[in-house]
Protein backbone atom coordinates (compact mmCIF):
# COMPACT_ATOMS: atom_id res chain seq x y z
CA UNK A 1 0.00 0.00 0.00
CA UNK A 2 2.28 2.23 0.93
CA UNK A 3 3.83 2.09 -2.57
CA UNK A 4 1.18 3.66 -4.40
CA UNK A 5 1.53 7.15 -2.22
CA UNK A 6 5.10 6.45 -3.40
CA UNK A 7 4.38 5.89 -6.87
CA UNK A 8 2.15 9.33 -6.42
CA UNK A 9 4.78 11.03 -4.38
CA UNK A 10 7.30 10.72 -7.58
CA UNK A 11 4.58 11.74 -10.23
CA UNK A 12 3.42 14.82 -8.39
CA UNK A 13 7.42 15.08 -7.73
CA UNK A 14 7.94 15.49 -11.41
CA UNK A 15 5.06 17.79 -12.21
CA UNK A 16 6.28 20.18 -9.04
CA UNK A 17 9.56 19.93 -10.62
CA UNK A 18 8.30 21.71 -13.99
CA UNK A 19 6.36 24.30 -12.17
CA UNK A 20 9.27 25.43 -10.26
CA UNK A 21 11.29 25.43 -13.12
CA UNK A 22 8.86 27.56 -15.27
CA UNK A 23 8.61 29.89 -12.19
CA UNK A 24 12.33 30.39 -12.23
CA UNK A 25 12.38 30.85 -16.01
CA UNK A 26 13.28 34.85 -17.01
CA UNK A 27 9.65 35.32 -18.16
CA UNK A 28 7.68 33.78 -15.62
CA UNK A 29 9.72 36.00 -12.61
CA UNK A 30 8.82 38.93 -13.96
CA UNK A 31 5.02 38.43 -14.43
CA UNK A 32 5.07 37.82 -10.96
CA UNK A 33 7.72 40.53 -9.70
CA UNK A 34 9.33 37.85 -7.90
CA UNK A 35 12.71 37.73 -7.08
CA UNK A 36 12.72 34.94 -5.04
CA UNK A 37 16.01 32.83 -5.64
CA UNK A 38 14.68 29.53 -4.53
CA UNK A 39 11.50 27.05 -2.42
CA UNK A 40 11.28 24.97 0.56
CA UNK A 41 11.98 21.39 0.04
CA UNK A 42 9.73 19.55 -2.33
CA UNK A 43 10.30 16.56 -0.20
CA UNK A 44 8.88 18.81 3.01
CA UNK A 45 5.39 19.42 0.55
CA UNK A 46 5.29 15.99 0.05
CA UNK A 47 5.77 14.79 3.88
CA UNK A 48 2.39 16.85 4.52
CA UNK A 49 -0.27 15.06 5.96
CA UNK A 50 -3.37 17.31 4.96
CA UNK A 51 -6.36 15.62 7.80
CA UNK A 52 -9.15 15.97 5.80
CA UNK A 53 -11.70 13.70 8.09
CA UNK A 54 -11.85 12.64 11.59
CA UNK A 55 -14.22 9.87 13.40
CA UNK A 56 -14.17 8.86 16.90
CA UNK A 57 -14.61 5.13 17.67
CA UNK A 58 -17.60 3.84 19.31
CA UNK A 59 -16.19 3.39 22.87
CA UNK A 60 -13.95 6.92 22.55
CA UNK A 61 -10.87 5.74 23.12
CA UNK A 62 -9.51 6.60 19.74
CA UNK A 63 -9.65 9.21 16.95
CA UNK A 64 -9.34 8.20 13.38
CA UNK A 65 -7.65 10.74 11.19
CA UNK A 66 -8.06 10.81 7.44
CA UNK A 67 -4.61 12.03 6.23
CA UNK A 68 -5.27 12.71 2.40
CA UNK A 69 -1.88 13.79 0.99
CA UNK A 70 0.41 11.45 2.88
CA UNK A 71 -2.48 8.56 1.77
CA UNK A 72 -2.98 6.79 5.35
CA UNK A 73 -4.79 6.94 8.54
CA UNK A 74 -3.73 8.38 11.77
CA UNK A 75 -4.91 6.77 14.98
CA UNK A 76 -4.54 8.97 17.94
CA UNK A 77 -5.52 8.24 21.77
CA UNK A 78 -8.92 10.19 21.71
CA UNK A 79 -7.93 11.45 25.45
CA UNK A 80 -3.93 12.18 25.37
CA UNK A 81 -3.60 12.77 21.21
CA UNK A 82 -0.65 10.05 21.57
CA UNK A 83 -0.35 8.26 18.14
CA UNK A 84 -1.70 4.35 18.21
CA UNK A 85 -0.72 3.06 14.88
CA UNK A 86 -0.86 4.80 10.72
CA UNK A 87 -2.21 2.47 8.00
CA UNK A 88 -1.83 3.22 4.97
CA UNK A 89 -4.21 3.43 1.69
CA UNK A 90 -5.01 3.78 -1.66
CA UNK A 91 -4.51 7.36 -3.40
CA UNK A 92 -5.89 10.24 -2.55
CA UNK A 93 -8.18 8.63 0.16
CA UNK A 94 -11.43 11.01 0.29
CA UNK A 95 -13.96 9.65 3.05
CA UNK A 96 -13.81 7.02 6.06
CA UNK A 97 -16.37 5.25 8.33
CA UNK A 98 -16.81 2.16 10.96
CA UNK A 99 -19.09 -0.41 11.05
CA UNK A 100 -21.93 -0.07 13.41
CA UNK A 101 -19.62 -2.32 15.83
CA UNK A 102 -16.22 0.07 15.01
CA UNK A 103 -14.53 -3.69 14.28
CA UNK A 104 -13.99 -2.20 10.44
CA UNK A 105 -12.94 0.86 9.05
CA UNK A 106 -13.89 1.85 5.19
CA UNK A 107 -11.57 4.21 3.79
CA UNK A 108 -12.86 5.46 -0.50
CA UNK A 109 -9.24 6.09 -2.10
CA UNK A 110 -10.72 8.33 -4.84
CA UNK A 111 -8.03 7.94 -7.43
CA UNK A 112 -7.88 4.27 -7.35
CA UNK A 113 -11.82 3.91 -7.67
CA UNK A 114 -11.04 1.33 -4.29
CA UNK A 115 -12.22 1.03 -1.03
CA UNK A 116 -9.69 -0.04 1.98
CA UNK A 117 -10.89 -2.15 4.50
CA UNK A 118 -9.05 -2.12 7.66
CA UNK A 119 -9.24 -4.57 10.69
CA UNK A 120 -9.05 -1.97 13.52
CA UNK A 121 -8.39 -4.57 15.94
CA UNK A 122 -4.91 -4.91 14.40
CA UNK A 123 -4.76 -1.78 12.51
CA UNK A 124 -4.20 -3.75 8.85
CA UNK A 125 -6.08 -3.64 5.64
CA UNK A 126 -7.55 -6.90 5.43
CA UNK A 127 -8.99 -6.06 1.61
CA UNK A 128 -9.35 -3.21 -1.50
CA UNK A 129 -12.43 -3.93 -3.10
CA UNK A 130 -13.03 -1.89 -6.40
CA UNK A 131 -15.93 0.67 -6.58
CA UNK A 132 -17.17 3.27 -8.99
CA UNK A 133 -15.68 6.19 -10.41
CA UNK A 134 -13.71 7.93 -7.97
CA UNK A 135 -14.96 6.84 -4.93
CA UNK A 136 -15.58 9.48 -1.84
CA UNK A 137 -17.86 8.58 0.96
CA UNK A 138 -19.31 5.25 2.65
CA UNK A 139 -21.46 4.01 4.83
CA UNK A 140 -22.58 0.50 6.09
CA UNK A 141 -26.38 0.15 6.82
CA UNK A 142 -26.83 -1.25 10.84
CA UNK A 143 -27.56 -4.55 10.07
CA UNK A 144 -24.51 -4.84 7.90
CA UNK A 145 -25.73 -6.12 5.12
CA UNK A 146 -24.57 -3.31 2.64
CA UNK A 147 -22.21 -0.95 2.25
CA UNK A 148 -23.24 2.61 0.26
CA UNK A 149 -20.34 4.29 -1.66
CA UNK A 150 -20.75 7.88 -3.20
CA UNK A 151 -18.98 8.14 -6.29
CA UNK A 152 -18.02 11.21 -7.35
CA UNK A 153 -17.81 11.13 -11.19
CA UNK A 154 -19.94 8.04 -11.98
CA UNK A 155 -22.69 10.38 -9.86
CA UNK A 156 -23.94 7.34 -8.10
CA UNK A 157 -24.16 5.38 -5.15
CA UNK A 158 -23.04 1.88 -5.25
CA UNK A 159 -24.55 -0.45 -3.16
CA UNK A 160 -21.80 -3.46 -1.54
CA UNK A 161 -22.66 -6.81 -0.30
CA UNK A 162 -20.60 -5.52 3.15
CA UNK A 163 -19.07 -9.11 3.46
CA UNK A 164 -17.53 -9.72 0.04
CA UNK A 165 -17.37 -6.70 -1.62
CA UNK A 166 -19.26 -7.79 -4.28
CA UNK A 167 -21.58 -4.76 -5.81
CA UNK A 168 -25.12 -5.55 -6.17
CA UNK A 169 -26.20 -2.29 -7.79
CA UNK A 170 -26.00 1.36 -8.45
CA UNK A 171 -28.46 3.99 -7.60
CA UNK A 172 -28.26 7.06 -9.43
CA UNK A 173 -27.46 10.26 -7.45
CA UNK A 174 -27.02 13.74 -7.62
CA UNK A 175 -24.20 14.99 -9.82
CA UNK A 176 -20.57 14.41 -8.27
CA UNK A 177 -22.19 12.70 -5.61
CA UNK A 178 -19.48 12.96 -2.71
CA UNK A 179 -21.00 12.76 0.97
CA UNK A 180 -23.07 9.97 3.10
CA UNK A 181 -24.82 10.27 6.20
CA UNK A 182 -27.02 7.48 7.80
CA UNK A 183 -30.04 8.30 9.90
CA UNK A 184 -30.17 7.84 13.40
CA UNK A 185 -32.41 4.59 13.55
CA UNK A 186 -30.52 3.44 10.16
CA UNK A 187 -33.72 3.42 8.01
CA UNK A 188 -31.96 5.96 5.57
CA UNK A 189 -29.19 7.01 3.76
CA UNK A 190 -28.87 10.37 2.95
CA UNK A 191 -26.53 11.38 -0.22
CA UNK A 192 -25.45 14.69 -1.24
CA UNK A 193 -23.22 16.13 -4.49
CA UNK A 194 -21.19 18.91 -5.07
CA UNK A 195 -22.22 19.71 -8.81
CA UNK A 196 -25.53 20.83 -9.84
CA UNK A 197 -27.69 18.64 -11.66
CA UNK A 198 -27.32 19.05 -15.71
CA UNK A 199 -30.71 21.05 -16.38
CA UNK A 200 -33.76 19.09 -17.65
CA UNK A 201 -34.35 21.74 -20.37
CA UNK A 202 -33.19 20.84 -24.00
CA UNK A 203 -34.04 24.61 -25.17
CA UNK A 204 -30.18 26.13 -25.77
CA UNK A 205 -31.05 28.00 -22.83
CA UNK A 206 -30.10 25.76 -19.70
CA UNK A 207 -27.00 27.87 -18.91
CA UNK A 208 -29.95 30.67 -17.90
CA UNK A 209 -32.00 28.52 -14.91
CA UNK A 210 -30.46 28.87 -11.11
CA UNK A 211 -28.90 25.56 -10.25
CA UNK A 212 -31.00 23.10 -8.53
CA UNK A 213 -28.96 19.88 -6.18
CA UNK A 214 -31.19 17.19 -4.16
CA UNK A 215 -30.58 14.89 -1.26
CA UNK A 216 -30.78 11.56 -2.24
CA UNK A 217 -32.89 9.62 0.21
CA UNK A 218 -32.30 5.89 0.22
CA UNK A 219 -33.59 2.82 1.24
CA UNK A 220 -31.20 1.11 3.44
CA UNK A 221 -32.88 -1.64 3.98
CA UNK A 222 -34.15 -2.34 0.32
CA UNK A 223 -31.40 -0.08 -1.14
CA UNK A 224 -33.73 1.71 -3.40
CA UNK A 225 -33.86 5.54 -3.78
CA UNK A 226 -37.11 6.39 -2.09
CA UNK A 227 -37.39 10.24 -2.60
CA UNK A 228 -35.11 13.15 -3.61
CA UNK A 229 -35.35 16.64 -1.26
CA UNK A 230 -34.80 19.37 -3.68
CA UNK A 231 -32.54 22.18 -3.34
CA UNK A 232 -33.05 25.04 -5.56
CA UNK A 233 -30.60 27.89 -6.45
CA UNK A 234 -27.94 25.47 -4.58
CA UNK A 235 -24.38 24.20 -6.46
CA UNK A 236 -22.35 22.62 -4.04
CA UNK A 237 -23.77 20.05 -0.94
CA UNK A 238 -21.25 18.56 1.56
CA UNK A 239 -21.67 16.90 5.16
CA UNK A 240 -25.29 16.76 6.47
CA UNK A 241 -25.94 15.56 9.96
CA UNK A 242 -28.50 14.54 12.27
CA UNK A 243 -29.48 15.09 15.53
CA UNK A 244 -29.53 11.85 18.05
CA UNK A 245 -33.12 11.54 18.08
CA UNK A 246 -33.59 12.36 14.01
CA UNK A 247 -35.87 14.74 14.08
CA UNK A 248 -33.41 17.23 12.76
CA UNK A 249 -31.29 17.06 9.74
CA UNK A 250 -29.35 20.03 8.36
CA UNK A 251 -26.48 20.22 5.58
CA UNK A 252 -24.18 22.70 4.38
CA UNK A 253 -24.37 23.99 1.01
CA UNK A 254 -22.69 27.09 -0.92
CA UNK A 255 -25.81 29.90 -3.06
CA UNK A 256 -24.53 31.14 -5.72
CA UNK A 257 -25.62 34.31 -7.51
CA UNK A 258 -24.11 33.25 -10.54
CA UNK A 259 -26.94 34.63 -13.09
CA UNK A 260 -26.62 37.92 -12.09
CA UNK A 261 -24.18 40.77 -14.01
CA UNK A 262 -21.24 41.24 -11.89
CA UNK A 263 -22.03 44.88 -12.42
CA UNK A 264 -25.17 44.32 -9.86
CA UNK A 265 -23.41 42.54 -7.32
CA UNK A 266 -19.74 44.78 -7.31
CA UNK A 267 -20.95 45.47 -3.61
CA UNK A 268 -22.19 42.16 -2.56
CA UNK A 269 -21.67 38.53 -2.59
CA UNK A 270 -21.28 36.32 -5.49
CA UNK A 271 -21.86 33.18 -2.54
CA UNK A 272 -24.05 33.10 0.31
CA UNK A 273 -23.24 30.08 2.35
CA UNK A 274 -25.98 28.41 4.06
CA UNK A 275 -27.53 25.74 5.89
CA UNK A 276 -30.82 23.68 5.10
CA UNK A 277 -32.25 22.24 7.55
CA UNK A 278 -35.17 19.57 7.40
CA UNK A 279 -36.76 17.16 9.80
CA UNK A 280 -39.72 17.17 12.12
CA UNK A 281 -38.37 20.35 14.28
CA UNK A 282 -38.05 22.48 11.38
CA UNK A 283 -40.75 21.20 9.19
CA UNK A 284 -40.45 21.26 5.51
CA UNK A 285 -36.68 22.25 4.29
CA UNK A 286 -35.69 25.85 4.87
CA UNK A 287 -32.55 27.74 3.75
CA UNK A 288 -30.59 29.89 6.81
CA UNK A 289 -27.56 31.80 6.02
CA UNK A 290 -24.16 31.15 7.49
CA UNK A 291 -23.21 34.70 6.89
CA UNK A 292 -23.23 38.04 8.66
CA UNK A 293 -23.33 41.74 7.74
CA UNK A 294 -20.14 42.31 6.44
CA UNK A 295 -18.70 39.09 7.50
CA UNK A 296 -18.85 36.03 5.50
CA UNK A 297 -18.98 32.17 6.96
CA UNK A 298 -17.21 30.79 3.21
CA UNK A 299 -17.04 27.29 2.26
CA UNK A 300 -19.19 25.78 5.09
CA UNK A 301 -18.15 22.23 4.42
CA UNK A 302 -18.38 19.79 8.00
CA UNK A 303 -22.21 19.97 10.27
CA UNK A 304 -21.97 17.81 13.60
CA UNK A 305 -25.24 18.12 15.97
CA UNK A 306 -24.78 17.73 19.94
CA UNK A 307 -26.02 14.86 21.36
CA UNK A 308 -28.66 17.19 23.63
CA UNK A 309 -29.44 19.10 20.05
CA UNK A 310 -27.86 22.63 21.77
CA UNK A 311 -25.87 23.58 19.30
CA UNK A 312 -24.55 22.60 15.23
CA UNK A 313 -21.87 23.18 14.65
CA UNK A 314 -19.93 24.04 10.83
CA UNK A 315 -16.50 24.30 9.80
CA UNK A 316 -16.14 27.37 7.47
CA UNK A 317 -13.13 26.27 5.73
CA UNK A 318 -12.55 29.37 3.58
CA UNK A 319 -13.19 31.58 6.72
CA UNK A 320 -10.76 28.96 8.82
CA UNK A 321 -13.06 28.93 11.85
CA UNK A 322 -15.83 26.60 13.11
CA UNK A 323 -19.96 28.63 14.05
CA UNK A 324 -21.60 27.56 16.74
CA UNK A 325 -25.67 28.28 15.96
CA UNK A 326 -28.12 27.65 19.03
CA UNK A 327 -30.57 25.03 18.12
CA UNK A 328 -33.12 26.29 19.87
CA UNK A 329 -32.80 29.49 18.62
CA UNK A 330 -32.70 28.37 15.11
CA UNK A 331 -35.74 27.03 15.58
CA UNK A 332 -37.26 29.61 17.17
CA UNK A 333 -36.32 32.26 14.06
CA UNK A 334 -37.71 29.27 11.36
CA UNK A 335 -40.83 29.16 13.30
CA UNK A 336 -41.73 33.34 14.48
CA UNK A 337 -41.03 33.97 10.71
CA UNK A 338 -43.34 33.85 7.48
CA UNK A 339 -41.81 31.43 5.70
CA UNK A 340 -40.78 32.66 1.88
CA UNK A 341 -42.44 31.22 -0.75
CA UNK A 342 -38.63 29.83 -1.94
CA UNK A 343 -38.02 28.60 1.50
CA UNK A 344 -34.79 30.10 1.72
CA UNK A 345 -33.62 32.92 3.96
CA UNK A 346 -30.44 33.35 2.30
CA UNK A 347 -30.59 37.01 1.56
CA UNK A 348 -31.28 38.13 4.66
CA UNK A 349 -27.81 38.99 5.92
CA UNK A 350 -29.05 40.23 9.47
CA UNK A 351 -30.87 36.34 10.44
CA UNK A 352 -27.92 34.67 11.56
CA UNK A 353 -27.10 36.96 14.16
CA UNK A 354 -30.65 35.24 15.38
CA UNK A 355 -28.72 31.83 15.69
CA UNK A 356 -25.15 31.84 15.30
CA UNK A 357 -23.42 32.62 18.77
CA UNK A 358 -19.91 31.85 18.07
CA UNK A 359 -17.43 32.21 15.49
CA UNK A 360 -14.36 30.05 16.80
CA UNK A 361 -10.99 30.74 14.68
CA UNK A 362 -9.09 27.34 13.97
CA UNK A 363 -6.46 26.24 11.74
CA UNK A 364 -5.92 26.57 7.68
CA UNK A 365 -8.59 25.05 5.71
CA UNK A 366 -10.54 23.77 8.55
CA UNK A 367 -12.89 21.10 7.38
CA UNK A 368 -14.17 17.45 9.28
CA UNK A 369 -15.54 17.30 12.58
CA UNK A 370 -16.46 14.67 15.34
CA UNK A 371 -17.52 15.15 18.56
CA UNK A 372 -16.03 13.11 21.70
CA UNK A 373 -18.62 10.65 22.78
CA UNK A 374 -19.28 12.94 26.15
CA UNK A 375 -19.91 16.13 23.97
CA UNK A 376 -17.39 18.19 25.47
CA UNK A 377 -14.87 18.29 23.31
CA UNK A 378 -15.16 19.05 19.50
CA UNK A 379 -12.28 18.06 17.36
CA UNK A 380 -11.32 19.77 13.94
CA UNK A 381 -9.40 18.64 11.11
CA UNK A 382 -7.07 22.26 10.13
CA UNK A 383 -6.40 19.94 6.40
CA UNK A 384 -3.48 23.32 5.05
CA UNK A 385 -1.77 23.48 8.70
CA UNK A 386 -0.99 19.49 9.45
CA UNK A 387 -2.83 20.25 13.08
CA UNK A 388 -6.49 19.09 14.94
CA UNK A 389 -8.15 22.07 16.57
CA UNK A 390 -9.57 21.00 20.53
CA UNK A 391 -12.98 22.80 20.87
CA UNK A 392 -14.50 22.69 24.77
CA UNK A 393 -17.97 22.71 23.50
CA UNK A 394 -18.86 24.70 26.80
CA UNK A 395 -16.82 27.88 26.06
CA UNK A 396 -17.10 27.28 22.62
CA UNK A 397 -13.26 28.31 22.53
CA UNK A 398 -10.14 25.93 21.39
CA UNK A 399 -8.91 24.22 24.30
CA UNK A 400 -5.54 22.51 22.73
CA UNK A 401 -4.10 21.77 19.11
CA UNK A 402 -2.54 18.36 18.18
CA UNK A 403 0.34 19.08 15.68
CA UNK A 404 0.83 16.04 13.66
CA UNK A 405 4.14 14.40 12.74
CA UNK A 406 5.52 15.72 9.69
CA UNK A 407 7.99 18.30 8.42
CA UNK A 408 7.57 21.76 10.57
CA UNK A 409 8.96 23.48 7.24
CA UNK A 410 6.06 25.57 5.01
CA UNK A 411 7.17 25.36 1.45
CA UNK A 412 5.99 27.34 -1.37
CA UNK A 413 4.00 25.19 -2.54
CA UNK A 414 2.12 24.82 0.84
CA UNK A 415 1.98 28.54 0.98
CA UNK A 416 0.03 28.46 -2.37
CA UNK A 417 -2.41 26.29 -1.76
CA UNK A 418 -3.49 28.02 1.84
CA UNK A 419 -3.49 31.20 -0.31
CA UNK A 420 -6.16 29.18 -3.15
CA UNK A 421 -8.18 27.92 -0.09
CA UNK A 422 -8.63 30.87 2.10
CA UNK A 423 -10.92 33.64 1.68
CA UNK A 424 -9.28 36.44 3.96
CA UNK A 425 -8.02 38.27 0.13
CA UNK A 426 -11.38 38.57 -0.68
CA UNK A 427 -13.97 41.66 0.46
CA UNK A 428 -15.88 41.05 3.40
CA UNK A 429 -13.77 37.86 3.09
CA UNK A 430 -16.47 36.13 0.97
CA UNK A 431 -14.82 33.80 -1.80
CA UNK A 432 -11.86 31.88 -2.27
CA UNK A 433 -10.34 30.49 -5.48
CA UNK A 434 -11.52 27.45 -4.05
CA UNK A 435 -15.26 29.00 -4.07
CA UNK A 436 -15.59 28.56 -7.31
CA UNK A 437 -12.99 25.52 -8.17
CA UNK A 438 -14.26 23.28 -5.36
CA UNK A 439 -10.89 20.94 -4.67
CA UNK A 440 -9.12 22.33 -6.83
CA UNK A 441 -11.65 22.11 -9.55
CA UNK A 442 -14.49 23.60 -11.17
CA UNK A 443 -18.13 24.05 -10.23
CA UNK A 444 -20.32 23.17 -12.75
CA UNK A 445 -21.80 26.31 -12.70
CA UNK A 446 -22.07 29.14 -15.81
CA UNK A 447 -21.83 32.54 -14.43
CA UNK A 448 -22.73 35.76 -15.82
CA UNK A 449 -19.15 37.88 -14.75
CA UNK A 450 -19.04 40.40 -17.34
CA UNK A 451 -20.67 43.80 -16.26
CA UNK A 452 -22.37 43.94 -20.37
CA UNK A 453 -25.87 43.38 -19.10
CA UNK A 454 -28.20 39.96 -17.81
CA UNK A 455 -28.01 37.37 -19.88
CA UNK A 456 -24.60 38.40 -22.25
CA UNK A 457 -21.47 36.33 -21.74
CA UNK A 458 -22.64 33.49 -20.09
CA UNK A 459 -19.31 31.50 -19.27
CA UNK A 460 -18.79 28.11 -18.01
CA UNK A 461 -16.17 27.65 -14.83
CA UNK A 462 -13.04 26.68 -16.13
CA UNK A 463 -11.06 22.80 -15.00
CA UNK A 464 -7.71 23.79 -12.87
CA UNK A 465 -5.86 20.67 -13.67
CA UNK A 466 -3.07 19.78 -15.88
CA UNK A 467 -3.48 23.81 -17.29
CA UNK A 468 0.13 25.07 -16.76
CA UNK A 469 1.19 25.24 -20.39
CA UNK A 470 -2.20 26.25 -22.57
CA UNK A 471 -2.40 30.19 -22.05
CA UNK A 472 -3.58 32.37 -22.91
CA UNK A 473 -6.72 32.34 -20.23
CA UNK A 474 -9.71 33.69 -19.66
CA UNK A 475 -12.60 33.12 -21.86
CA UNK A 476 -11.90 35.08 -24.41
CA UNK A 477 -7.86 34.67 -24.13
CA UNK A 478 -7.16 38.01 -22.30
CA UNK A 479 -4.65 37.07 -20.24
CA UNK A 480 -1.13 35.89 -21.59
CA UNK A 481 -0.35 33.68 -18.89
CA UNK A 482 -1.41 32.35 -14.73
CA UNK A 483 0.07 35.31 -13.18
CA UNK A 484 -1.62 37.59 -14.91
CA UNK A 485 -5.13 35.57 -14.58
CA UNK A 486 -4.45 35.20 -10.74
CA UNK A 487 -3.17 38.62 -9.91
CA UNK A 488 -4.67 41.94 -11.18
CA UNK A 489 -7.35 40.20 -13.15
CA UNK A 490 -8.87 38.13 -9.47
CA UNK A 491 -7.94 41.19 -7.04
CA UNK A 492 -9.76 43.71 -9.58
CA UNK A 493 -13.10 41.75 -10.44
CA UNK A 494 -13.35 39.28 -7.53
CA UNK A 495 -11.13 40.69 -4.08
CA UNK A 496 -12.17 43.78 -4.44
CA UNK A 497 -9.91 44.06 -1.29
CA UNK A 498 -5.94 43.19 -0.59
CA UNK A 499 -4.35 42.57 -3.35
CA UNK A 500 -0.88 39.71 -3.43
CA UNK A 501 2.05 40.91 -2.33
CA UNK A 502 4.83 39.10 -5.54
CA UNK A 503 5.66 36.02 -3.36
CA UNK A 504 2.71 35.45 -2.76
CA UNK A 505 1.23 35.33 -6.01
CA UNK A 506 4.37 32.77 -7.06
CA UNK A 507 3.61 30.49 -4.32
CA UNK A 508 -0.44 30.59 -5.55
CA UNK A 509 0.59 30.46 -9.73
CA UNK A 510 3.14 27.25 -8.88
CA UNK A 511 0.22 25.49 -6.70
CA UNK A 512 -2.05 25.66 -10.12
CA UNK A 513 0.70 25.09 -11.91
CA UNK A 514 1.05 21.70 -9.80
CA UNK A 515 -1.91 20.59 -10.18
CA UNK A 516 -1.78 17.27 -12.06
CA UNK A 517 -4.48 15.66 -14.42
CA UNK A 518 -6.40 12.47 -12.64
CA UNK A 519 -6.05 8.84 -13.66
CA UNK A 520 -7.29 8.24 -17.24
CA UNK A 521 -10.33 5.94 -16.41
CA UNK A 522 -10.84 4.72 -20.46
CA UNK A 523 -8.01 3.32 -20.19
CA UNK A 524 -8.31 -0.61 -20.80
CA UNK A 525 -7.40 -2.73 -17.81
CA UNK A 526 -6.04 -6.35 -17.44
CA UNK A 527 -8.06 -8.76 -15.50
CA UNK A 528 -7.12 -8.07 -11.41
CA UNK A 529 -4.87 -5.23 -12.42
CA UNK A 530 -4.43 -2.20 -10.12
CA UNK A 531 -6.69 0.39 -11.31
CA UNK A 532 -5.57 2.64 -13.93
CA UNK A 533 -1.82 1.16 -13.95
CA UNK A 534 0.04 -0.91 -16.61
CA UNK A 535 2.01 -2.17 -14.31
CA UNK A 536 0.96 -6.53 -14.36
CA UNK A 537 -1.48 -7.92 -11.85
CA UNK A 538 0.46 -8.78 -8.36
CA UNK A 539 -0.66 -11.13 -5.74
CA UNK A 540 -2.34 -8.12 -4.06
CA UNK A 541 -4.68 -7.97 -6.88
CA UNK A 542 -6.45 -11.11 -5.60
CA UNK A 543 -8.13 -8.81 -2.87
CA UNK A 544 -10.51 -7.60 -5.81
CA UNK A 545 -13.48 -9.31 -6.36
CA UNK A 546 -13.60 -11.34 -10.06
CA UNK A 547 -16.44 -9.91 -12.35
CA UNK A 548 -19.50 -11.79 -12.32
CA UNK A 549 -22.49 -11.86 -14.06
CA UNK A 550 -24.56 -10.92 -11.81
CA UNK A 551 -26.58 -7.50 -13.00
CA UNK A 552 -26.19 -4.19 -11.67
CA UNK A 553 -29.04 -1.71 -11.16
CA UNK A 554 -29.12 1.85 -12.02
CA UNK A 555 -32.20 3.79 -10.78
CA UNK A 556 -33.68 5.43 -13.90
CA UNK A 557 -32.89 9.24 -14.24
CA UNK A 558 -34.42 11.95 -11.09
CA UNK A 559 -36.89 8.78 -10.88
CA UNK A 560 -37.98 8.42 -6.85
CA UNK A 561 -38.14 4.92 -6.39
CA UNK A 562 -37.64 1.73 -8.29
CA UNK A 563 -34.36 0.37 -10.29
CA UNK A 564 -35.52 1.00 -14.17
CA UNK A 565 -32.44 0.16 -15.57
CA UNK A 566 -30.35 -2.77 -15.67
CA UNK A 567 -27.04 -4.15 -17.47
CA UNK A 568 -24.58 -7.46 -17.15
CA UNK A 569 -21.37 -6.43 -15.51
CA UNK A 570 -19.30 -7.50 -18.59
CA UNK A 571 -21.01 -5.16 -21.05
CA UNK A 572 -22.46 -2.27 -19.99
CA UNK A 573 -24.74 0.21 -22.55
CA UNK A 574 -24.08 3.60 -22.49
CA UNK A 575 -26.43 5.24 -20.73
CA UNK A 576 -26.22 9.71 -19.51
CA UNK A 577 -24.86 10.29 -16.55
CA UNK A 578 -24.67 6.79 -15.41
CA UNK A 579 -22.56 5.00 -17.82
CA UNK A 580 -19.46 3.23 -17.58
CA UNK A 581 -17.12 5.38 -15.98
CA UNK A 582 -14.90 7.56 -18.54
CA UNK A 583 -12.45 9.94 -18.42
CA UNK A 584 -14.16 12.96 -17.12
CA UNK A 585 -11.57 14.91 -14.88
CA UNK A 586 -13.89 16.59 -12.91
CA UNK A 587 -12.19 16.50 -9.00
CA UNK A 588 -9.31 16.09 -7.09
Amino acid sequence: MRSRAASRARGLASVMTAGLLALSAPGARAATGSSRPDVASLDATLGYASPLELLVSPDGARLYVLCQQSAEVRVLDAATYAPIGTIAVGNVPRGMALSPSGDRLFVTNSWDDTLSVIDTRTLAVVAAWSVGAEPSAVVEDLAGRYLFVANRISNDVAVLDARTGAEVKRLLAGRGASYLALSPDGARVYATHIYPNPSPLRTGLENRTPPESEITVIDAQRAVVVDRIPLHSIAGVFHLAFSSDGRLGAVAEFHPKNLIPLAHVEHGGYLDYTLTVFGADAGPPVEVPLDELERYASQPFGVVIAADKSHIWVSAAGSECVLAIDVRRLLGFIHARPRPASGSFAGDLSASANYVVARIPVGRNPRGLALSRDGRRLFVANRLDDTISVIDTRTERVAANVTLAGPKTVSALRRGEQTFYTARYSFQGQIGCSSCHIDSTFDGLAWQLEPSGFGRDIVDNKLLEDIRDIGPYKWNGGNPNIPTECGPRTEKYFWRSETYDSLTLADLVLYIRSLPARPNRSRPRSSGARPFSSAPPTASATRFPSPTAAPIAIAGPRAPTGNSLTWERASPPTIPETSRPRNLPISR
